[in-house]
C-alpha cells in the first residue's frame, strides 16, 4: 500500500496536478507517525501509512485557501491529500462548508483497517514499536519485547467505524479495510443517567479542562478564522478556569459539532487531560440522525440538516425536550 501510495503521488507531481502534498511520514516518537508536506516528487519516499498515522490531516487544507486583502481571483495551490474514511468524510464536510474548493483537491484515499491508541499501552517505557500484520511489537528500554494483539490496542472510534473507505476520492489504493464494526454504546448509557446525573458528568469531565483548545486545534470542523471564546468584542466568555468559563466554551464548541462532527476522534486523541468529549459529541451525532435521518461527510449532494429546512422537520425536541 505505501508503494502504491508514493508511486501515485510522484506521478502526480510529474504531471504537475499538484503544488503540494500532505501525508505521514516517520515521527520522532515511538508509534507514532507525523504529517508532513511534500512539494516535489524526490520526497514522496518519505511517504508512510501504517496504524500509527492517527491525525486527521483535513485540518490543514482551510489555511490554503485564505483570501489576501483585495485580492480578486486569488491563485490557489492544487493540493493532494491522502485520507481515510472518517478524514474523508471530513473532507466532505469542508467542500460542502465552502472552507476548500473541490477543484483544487486531489485526494488519494486509501481503506483504512484502524489506528493505534497508544493510551491502552500500560505500564510500559515505549522505546521501540513496530507493526506486524495483526500484531503490534512494542520495545522498552531494556530491549524486551512485548508483542500485542492490534485489535486490542485499536482506537475506539476505529472499534465502531462503520465507514472504512473514504466516500470521495481521485485515486484509491487497494485494500478492504476494516469490516468487523462493534457499535458505540456510550450514548446509550449517557442517556439512562437521569439529567442531574448527565449535567454531574459533564460537570466532572470539563472541570479536568486545562484550557489548552487542542481538541479545537486537532478538530476540521473548528475552522472559524476567530472562536467565539477569543471574541473581545463582545466577549462572549470568560478566559480563566472557572468551571463556568470552561463549561461555556465546551457547550459552545459541541454543538457547533451538529451535523459536521463526522466522529474521526481528532479531539479525544488530541486532549491532555481526557476528557471524555466523544461521548458528548456522539449525542449530536445520534440526535442528528434520528431528527433528520442525517450522517455527516457521507455525501457531497445532500444539504447538511442545520443548512436547509423541510416544513415535516420534527420540532417537538425544542419544545418537549
Amino acid at each position: 500500500m505505501i508503494k502504491e501510495i508514493r508511486q501515485t503521488v510522484k506521478q502526480l507531481f510529474d504531471q504537475n496536478n499538484i503544488d503540494i502534498f500532505i501525508g505521514y511520514t516517520e515521527g520522532t516518537l515511538p508509534l507514532r507517525k507525523t504529517p508532513c508536506f511534500i512539494t516535489k516528487a524526490e520526497d514522496v519516499d518519505k511517504l508512510v501509512w501504517d496504524s500509527f498515522c492517527t491525525n486527521n490531516l483535513t485540518v490543514y487544507l482551510p489555511r490554503f485557501f485564505v483570501p489576501k486583502p483585495r485580492e480578486k481571483e486569488p491563485k490557489w495551490p492544487k493540493v493532494g491529500i491522502l485520507v481515510s474514511g472518517c478524514t474523508g468524510r471530513s473532507l466532505v464536510g469542508l467542500f460542502k462548508e465552502k472552507q476548500v474548493p473541490r477543484e483544487n483537491i486531489v485526494i488519494v484515499g486509501v481503506p483504512c483497517d484502524g489506528v493505534v491508541d497508544i493510551k491502552k499501552i500500560k505500564g510500559i517505557e515505549i522505546n521501540e514499536g513496530s507493526e506486524n500484520k495483526d500484531a503490534i511489537i512494542i520495545k522498552d528500554k531494556t530491549g524486551k519485547e512485548k508483542e500485542f494483539k492490534k485489535d486490542d490496542l485499536l482506537a475506539d472510534i476505529c472499534v465502531s467505524c462503520s465507514c472504512s473507505v473514504p466516500p470521495v476520492h481521485d485515486y484509491l489504493t487497494k485494500g478492504k479495510g476494516r469490516v468487523t464494526m462493534v457499535p458505540y454504546t456510550g450514548v446509550k448509557e449517557f442517556e439512562k443517567m437521569s439529567r442531574e446525573e448527565r449535567w454531574a458528568y459533564f460537570e466532572e469531565q470539563v472541570s479536568k479542562c486545562i484550557r489548552c483548545y487542542a481538541c479545537r486545534a486537532s478538530c476540521p470542523n473548528c475552522w472559524c478564522k476567530l472562536c467565539f471564546v477569543d471574541h473581545t468584542l463582545p466577549q462572549w466568555t470568560g478566559i480563566t478556569n472557572n468551571v463556568s468559563d470552561v463549561m461555556f466554551y465546551h457547550i459552545g464548541r459541541i454543538f457547533h459539532q451538529a451535523g459536521r462532527c463526522v466522529d474521526c476522534g481528532a479531539c479525544v486523541a488530541a486532549c491532555p487531560v481526557d476528557i471524555d468529549l466523544r461521548k458528548f459529541t456522539y449525542k449530536l451525532i445520534e440526535d442528528v440522525k434520528v431528527f433528520y435521518g442525517y450522517e455527516a461527510g457521507l455525501s457531497l449532494e445532500e444539504l447538511p440538516p442545520l443548512s436547509t429546512y423541510k416544513p415535516d422537520d420534527e420540532q417537538e425536541f425544542m419544545t418537549e425536550p
